[in-house]
């Protein structure tokens, strides 16, 4: 890894449940809407293992067999930051779903509903990849001075 880049993982993991999905109804700091679980990767856990212990902690259901769906990260050149998101969905998963969580309530969302919901720009922008074949990566850059994303690249594979 390049020296002096300050390097941030974080996992989301889409939860699917035939034509329906779970969602956080965030309700507190800056990203207020509706997001998949998910959280910081804790060193020095395996990527799949922070998304399904996020998945437990955030929504009370145990995950498995994970699949892999790309890539979302954050750059920001002038700061030397990247945070990298690693994206997975599963339909298979057992427990009892919490009432609430310090995340926000889980709640089993239709797809088709999904895009009449308040939701972060970056969870809307890639929410459509998680149901489509192959993988995605999507780059954002930074910009400092305008305090918001720059340039957007988004590659399929």
């Amino acid at each position: 890894m390049n020296e002096g880049v300050n390097y941030k993982f974080w996992t989301v993991c889409m939860v699917q449940d035939g034509d329906k999905v779970l969602l956080l109804d965030r309700q507190h700091d800056n990203f207020k809407g509706f997001i998949p679980p998910g959280g910081k990767v804790e060193f020095p856990e395996s990527f799949v293992e922070g998304a399904i212990r996020e998945v437990k902690e955030e929504t009370g259901l145990e995950v498995s067999n994970l699949n892999y769906k790309g890539l979302y990260e954050y750059v920001n050149p002038e700061k030397n930051d990247r945070y990298m998101i690693f994206n997975y969905i599963t339909k298979d998963f057992k427990g009892t779903l919490l009432e609430d969580s310090q995340e926000g309530k889980p709640v089993w969302v239709h797809i088709d509903e999904v895009h009449n919901l308040p939701m972060q720009k970056s969870i809307r922008r890639r929410f459509p990849l998680f149901f489509e074949e192959g993988t995605f990566e999507i780059q954002v850059e930074w910009d400092n001075e305008k305090n918001q994303e720059g340039k957007v690249t988004i590659r399929k594979t």
